[in-house]
């Protein structure tokens, strides 16, 4: 305590030699104030309403609860492909809606699976395959705004597909994706916070209205799909 007296009235000592009182004083303050963390935080959340502005451009995709008829158990995830909205069964005729984004032309798939894992701001790994169509990929990004995961992660299953949050909201009601499903990072933390281990997971295929509303009904039955392209291409992706 002696020594840093000292050695702080020598510093001002010095300072009044070159400079105003007022730098002085200055100089005193910043010498005497609490020292402050120099480490960085590894990211910041993202401001909900920031987060979720685009996509309230549609009422659509807001989240809300709907009236919803089907025969799956509360808790139950139902994902809409055809109409980019995801379910998440309340029980007693009704649900939350969400607006999402889906597979692009060629990567949509269909069938049961789920909820295996979950994580928060989850670092992403872009697979061989991956980086083969897209080289100026990353090979790594860490958890946070910057990553294309965005806030939550839940894992399907042993399939590599996701139900995961997304930085970009721009992005959501459109086929944007290589087969996962995406929702705003305020709606999937919702979603996140609802949903437990081994939940169940329908992914109605991208089909007609018709079709759409007879796999629904059938949905407590409903038979995984065969392997299609987009699911073996899916497969090596993290």
């Amino acid at each position: 305590m002696f020594i840093k007296s000292v050695t702080t009235a020598a510093l001002i000592a010095a300072a009044a030699l070159s400079c105003s009182a007022a730098q002085a004083q200055s100089l005193f303050a910043f010498l005497n104030a609490p020292a402050q963390s120099q480490i960085a935080p590894r990211y910041e959340a993202l401001p909900a309403e920031q987060d979720n502005a685009d996509a309230q451009l549609d009422p659509r995709l807001q989240r809300q609860v709907v009236a919803y008829a089907t025969n799956e158990a509360p808790g139950t995830i139902v994902i809409d492909t055809p109409n980019t909205v995801l379910y998440y069964v309340l029980g007693g005729g009704k649900a939350i809606r969400y607006g999402i984004g889906v597979g692009r032309q060629g990567f949509t798939w269909s069938g049961v699976q789920q909820v295996a894992r979950k994580a928060e701001w989850p670092d992403w790994y872009p697979p061989s395959d991956m980086i083969a169509r897209q080289p100026y990929l990353p090979r790594m990004t860490a958890g946070g705004p910057g990553n294309p995961l965005g806030a939550r992660a839940m894992y399907l299953g042993s399939s590599e597909y996701r139900i995961h949050g997304t930085n970009n909201p721009a992005t959501i009601g459109k086929q944007v994706s290589s087969g996962c499903i995406r929702l705003t990072n305020e709606d999937v933390t919702d979603l996140y916070n609802r949903v437990q281990l081994g939940a169940k997971v329908v992914v109605l295929p991208q089909t007609s209205p018709a079709q759409v509303a007879q796999a629904r009904a059938m949905s407590s039955s409903y038979a995984p799909a065969p392997q299609s392209k987009a699911q073996r291409t899916w497969a090596s992706i993290r």
